[in-house]
């Protein structure tokens, strides 16, 4: 079976959306069921074969490579490159297509540092291999496609078109949806004009198929969620601890918490959900924290209430405070008897008194 042994890691773009989440993890490397979110990524290509990456990076590019460096710890020779203006996705696949050593016909793994997923990589390429396609995409299904561009495809996978966001009922023909994951055919990537902003959905694809060119789908409905929101980002770092999104990455066996070395938590508190603690981090006695991340030297105070949300690293929250899809900066201190939820943030460094904010309803 021919592997895909050469990725191109895209990271940057919607990521942006996380700017505000803490200031000293930035967004990518935040970690994620203990380990920064890229940390999955590059494991999984590795355990599907892939030997070499380009990080195509442009937002904080810059705390990607002291942390990775040159991917050797994880069985991976990485390089980096760095927009210097923006240039949308087909842009950067074209921008870093110097650092591949592929054959023409050789297949190259791409995919969206954003993404979460099962996708059974080795099985992508295989259908790459298979079908002969210059392109092959892996497709999800979605209950509501309203939000996403539709990829119809025909009896045997081969994409029929790429149509933008339905805006009537008529419009949904398909729920199959762009999954961010693709394997090119060397020589494509080539075609993709140079030193331009190109969007692969709104243009590469489209010119291919007008061109001629097979484009394959994969329709994989096996565990997907995008990362672009703060809530999204907890979520997934919960579904690795459970292990229901898979991870050669995840440093501890799957259950309903992690509990990393120098964290400490009281006899009497109950961490569910895959709950993440991280180093050094203190939870109180009685405190009950359920699907949440709390980074590195925080402290929720005993009978806290923590459920779906982020505690940023060294913030501290206050006892019998109640959390409910809440962010929480870095260095944050949210005193005791408060009530935040419903994606409320706090701004890191901030302080919130006791008992200052409640969100129920008097009924």
């Amino acid at each position: 079976m021919t592997e895909a042994k050469e990725a191109i890691l895209l990271v940057g773009g919607k990521g942006t959306r996380l700017r505000p989440l803490t200031v000293h993890t930035p967004k990518p490397m935040v970690p994620a069921a203990g380990v920064p979110f890229l940390t999955h990524q590059l494991a999984r290509a590795r355990a599907a074969g892939v030997e070499h990456i380009v990080l195509a990076t442009s937002y904080l590019a810059e705390v990607f490579e002291p942390h990775f460096g040159d991917g050797s710890s994880l069985g991976l020779h990485i390089e980096y490159v760095t927009e210097q203006e923006p240039l949308g996705t087909g842009g950067a696949i074209r921008n870093v297509a110097p650092k591949l050593s592929s054959g023409p016909d050789e297949p190259v793994l791409i995919f969206n540092g954003d993404i979460l997923t099962g996708l059974d990589i080795r099985a992508l390429v295989t259908s790459h291999t298979v079908s002969g396609a210059d392109v092959s995409l892996h497709l999800t299904r979605v209950e509501d496609p309203r939000a996403f561009g539709l990829v119809p495809t025909d009896g045997t996978g081969r994409v029929t078109a790429f149509l933008e966001k339905p805006q009537t009922p008529e419009e949904i023909v398909t729920d199959q949806i762009n999954a961010g994951a693709y394997i090119f055919r060397r020589s494509v990537i080539d075609t993709i004009p140079a030193g331009r902003p190109v969007s692969v959905e709104r243009e590469t694809f489209p010119g291919l198929l007008a061109s001629g060119a097979h484009l394959q789908g994969m329709v994989d409905s096996t565990y997907w969620l995008d990362l672009g929101t703060p809530a999204a980002f907890v979520r997934g770092s919960a579904d690795l601890v459970l292990g229901r999104a898979p991870s050669p990455a995840v440093p501890g066996r799957c259950g309903d918490r992690l509990v990393l070395p120098t964290a400490s938590v009281a006899p009497d508190a109950k961490l569910t959900g895959g709950t993440v603690v991280g180093a050094g981090a203190v939870i109180g006695a009685g405190a009950r924290v359920d699907g949440s991340t709390i980074l590195e030297n925080a402290i929720v105070e005993p009978n806290a209430v923590v459920t779906d949300s982020l505690v940023g690293a060294g913030a501290r929250i206050g006892s019998r405070t109640v959390l409910a899809g809440a962010v929480i900066g870095d260095g944050a201190r949210v005193g005791a008897d408060n009530e935040l939820r419903d994606g409320i943030r706090i701004w890191c460094g901030s302080t919130l008194p006791d008992a200052s904010v409640r969100f129920s309803s008097d009924q």
